[in-house]
């Protein structure tokens, strides 16, 4: 699996459809989407905009003179034009609580894996493709921004994630019992689903069994994160159900060890005051073993079967060879990786693919994201130590996160559920949001305690300064 070359793209480079293959009901909903997304409130519109992103199959998309124009991206630009509309009359700041450093880091991230692109490859084919590349990221990830202004709407977002997940889960039940997918009338999925020893890998409106998985798979933690947060245990409870059934039909071990990562750093709760030991001591053990084991470390996933047929080797393998090649990658990526070995096209691992596709300082900046999150997390715990109901929300937010960091090692997101990932991080910037205000009200020795009161959004004070964030990264 590829991104943003071996798959559609916004122009036909390197694969993609050369015709519409928009189907009625689809352009019926997105009608709907659109007149909601103009007559909702704001604080609403995040929810059918979601929905329409998610359940939609990522292929759906009109084929205008040698572009694709998917589902999704329309939607981006008729909720931008709704940010616009709302903003003329408003004279907050377009991104809650201003440009922070992961907003600068995602930033550079998308500039420079699409220059890579468009610099290794020099084909006009391939501008057209990292425009589409751009406007999905860029325009994805910043409008979430723009929408998502406390933790409110964060709960919105979850609840709509629930929905999509009872959805889905109902569809790769249907695939189990039926032997072919409900969704694949609407197109841009097979009907047919893929059988590996045995099992059936259910996708539903994903593009591929692995994306479906990994959506039930790092949502789990967030719907415990809505139960403990929200008003409501239904919904969440169906969510966790849903996650769980997600995980498990799709056959595939990537998902169902993103989901023990998860539920393993959940887990960790009592030692939480000794993580940094705990730290270390994997990381001691790690090196140990590779200075004992015959093979590198990373060929550990390669012993790796929760499901039955799994590829962990060739994973492993791909490592591999990811890191002897560092020559060939780190300017700006490389095509070359396909004559590294057996099937070494198949990207199935975010950060080789951010790599291959980015060099070394899309690489670079991809792991510095998930550093700066789980800082923020880190240190909005420690800011309300005491208070164990909200030290525990602010552990299930990193266990999520964690989850996420354990999906990207078996899978690469070429489909809607990139738009998950985007809105994590934009969950994290929220949620932390009231830690680095009262560090930067008093930068020389913060009142923790008196600090913790920020968590609460109806009496969290939102300074306006011109650098409300003290803490930096470097890398």
């Amino acid at each position: 699996m590829q991104e943003s070359i071996y798959d559609p793209g916004f122009a036909p480079f390197g694969g993609g459809s050369t015709a519409s293959t928009i189907h009625p009901v689809v352009l019926g909903v997105v009608g709907l989407i659109a007149v909601l997304t103009f007559t909702l409130k704001r604080k609403y519109a995040i929810v059918p905009l979601l929905l329409g992103m998610l359940l939609i199959p990522y292929g759906q998309n009109w084929y205008i003179g040698g572009f694709h124009l998917y589902v999704s991206r329309l939607l981006i630009i008729l909720a931008w034009i709704r940010v616009g509309i709302s903003r003329l009359s408003s004279s907050q700041r377009l991104l809650p609580g201003g440009f922070t450093v992961l907003d600068k880091l995602f930033l550079v991230w998308a500039c420079y894996r699409a220059l890579a692109t468009i610099l290794l490859y020099g084909q006009v084919a391939a501008v057209t493709n990292q425009i589409g590349f751009l406007w999905d990221a860029l325009g994805g990830y910043f409008l979430f921004r723009c929408l998502v202004e406390d933790e409110e709407t964060i709960l919105r977002v979850v609840k709509a994630f629930a929905v999509v997940a009872v959805i889905a889960a109902a569809g790769m039940i249907y695939e189990q019992l039926m032997g072919h997918n409900l969704f694949a009338f609407l197109g841009a999925v097979r009907l047919i689903p893929e059988i590996r020893e045995g099992r059936v890998r259910s996708q539903a409106f994903f593009g591929h069994a692995l994306l479906a998985g990994a959506f039930g798979a790092t949502t789990f933690c967030l719907f415990l994160w809505l139960w403990k947060r929200g008003k409501t245990w239904f919904i969440p409870l169906i969510g966790l159900i849903a996650s769980i059934v997600m995980a498990y039909f799709a056959s595939t071990s990537t998902p169902i060890m993103a989901l023990m990562g998860g539920i393993f750093v959940l887990c960790l709760w009592p030692i939480r005051a000794h993580m940094r030991a705990l730290r270390w001591a994997m990381v001691t053990t790690l090196v140990g073993l590779h200075l004992v084991m015959k093979a590198p470390v990373w060929f550990l996933i390669g012993r790796i079967d929760l499901s039955g047929g799994s590829t962990g080797n060739h994973r492993a393998v791909l490592i591999d060879n990811f890191i002897r090649h560092f020559s060939d990658w780190w300017l700006v990526g490389t095509h070359e990786n396909v004559n590294w070995g057996y099937d070494m096209w198949d990207q199935c691992n975010q950060y080789i693919l951010e790599g291959e596709n980015g060099g070394l300082i899309a690489f670079a900046c991809f792991i510095a994201m998930f550093c700066v999150c789980y800082r923020w997390i880190g240190t909005a715990r420690k800011a309300v130590e005491g208070d164990k109901e909200r030290e525990w929300l602010f552990w299930i937010l990193g266990a999520a996160l964690f989850s996420q960091t354990m999906a990207f090692v078996g899978v690469d997101y070429f489909d809607q559920t990139k738009f998950v990932w985007y809105m994590l991080m934009v969950t994290v910037t929220t949620t932390t949001q009231f830690s680095r205000d009262a560090v930067a009200l008093t930068p020389a020795t913060p009142d923790l305690a008196t600090a913790g009161r920020f968590c609460k959004p109806r009496e969290r004070s939102m300074p306006n300064m011109a650098s409300p964030w003290p803490m930096r990264f470097t890398l």
